[in-house]
């Protein structure tokens, strides 16, 4: 799944707090690079946060200024985005079945009422989601749902409901519904 999917939806969710998005992914890297600590998102740039930012400047092999000037906000979204893209779908709920099965528009399984919901409910927050019957049938409304969510996590746009599809679907519902602070990154469009 092309990861822009998290750059595209969450950016309108993102913008409010840049010091704590700057802190939300440099706290995600640490778990990767070691030379980072481990930071509390709280808001506020002290003197962990210019640690924390120095340090990676260093490692990245930028100017070590504490600036986060765009050179520095780019590397450190582009290595939080690549460590995202790795694990961002490993906690994907499982009900919907094994790799390599699809619901062709058209075709009805009695657990794509499921995705179906999950569909209901984004709608009330993204343009584009068409409320349908939540019946198990891939019908227009429902693969049409379904090729909204492929073009913008840039998969084909096939209105298939297929594993792939699930996996972005159970990400949006997750950070838009079920609001899961640990997959949450506060901001992606810019730098504070």
């Amino acid at each position: 799944m092309n990861f822009d999917l998290g750059q595209e939806l969450l950016e309108r969710e993102m913008l409010a707090n840049p010091v704590s998005s700057l802190q939300y992914m440099l706290r995600q890297l640490s778990a990767t690079y070691q030379f980072l600590p481990q930071l509390v998102v709280d808001g506020v740039f002290g003197e962990r946060t210019l640690e924390a930012v120095m340090r990676f400047q260093r490692e990245a092999g930028l100017p070590v200024t504490g600036i986060v000037d765009q050179a520095t906000w780019d590397k450190i979204r582009d290595a939080w985005l690549a460590q995202e893209s790795k694990n961002s779908y490993a906690r994907a709920t499982r009900i919907f079945p094994s790799e390599g099965i699809q619901v062709h528009e058209g075709e009805s399984k009695e657990y794509l009422i499921v995705p179906q919901t999950m569909f209901n409910i984004l709608a009330k927050q993204f343009e584009g989601i068409i409320p349908c019957q939540a019946d198990g049938c891939n019908g227009p409304a429902s693969a049409g749902n379904i090729r909204w969510l492929q073009r913008a996590a840039g998969l084909p746009q096939t209105g298939c409901m297929d594993t792939a599809t699930w996996d972005a679907l159970s990400h949006l519902y997750e950070i838009f519904v079920v609001q899961d602070t640990d997959c949450i990154p506060a901001f992606t469009g810019g730098w504070g």
